[in-house]
């Protein structure tokens, strides 16, 4: 293994391994919640902490993992070492439209007219919705009227 790689190795550990510690300290969360929260499994975090991968990370986790803890992506991709055009190209150049709903609620969270009180209100709900687990399609289709 080159120096670089094993540099690249040693910066990506740290900089998950204090994600980790921050979940820990201020949300309480478990490993097992920060890999249902972010999506990206237990294994793998446990592997990008001990820097036990031969290939680099899917950048698709790197960006699940970043957003799940809301974390910048950008500290992550330059702890891996790679740059910004490589890194948007990893992480796909153009995001997916945007809900109008989902912009409302995040123009909330930036405006400084919106109490402190209500942005938690909204994380929490955002929070709930994202993790809660997913219906069945045959459950989540009753009621609607067939025909």
């Amino acid at each position: 293994m080159t120096e670089t790689a094993n540099a690249r190795k040693i910066a990506f550990a740290t900089f998950v391994r204090r994600a980790l510690d921050e979940a820990r300290a201020t949300r309480a969360w478990s490993g097992t919640e920060v890999s249902r929260r972010t999506g990206v499994s237990r294994q793998t975090i446990n592997r990008w902490v001990r820097g036990d991968w031969a290939s680099d990370p899917e950048a698709e986790r790197v960006v699940a993992f970043c957003e799940g803890l809301g974390l910048d992506r950008a500290t992550a991709f330059t702890a891996l070492g790679w740059d910004r055009q490589s890194a948007a190209h990893r992480a796909g150049a153009t995001p997916p439209p945007m809900d109008p709903d989902v912009q409302a609620l995040l123009r909330r969270l930036v405006d400084p007219e919106v109490s402190d009180a209500e942005k938690f209100h909204i994380r929490e709900t955002i929070r709930y919705l994202a993790y809660r687990p997913t219906l069945p399609i045959a459950v989540s289709n009753r009621g609607k009227r067939v025909g």
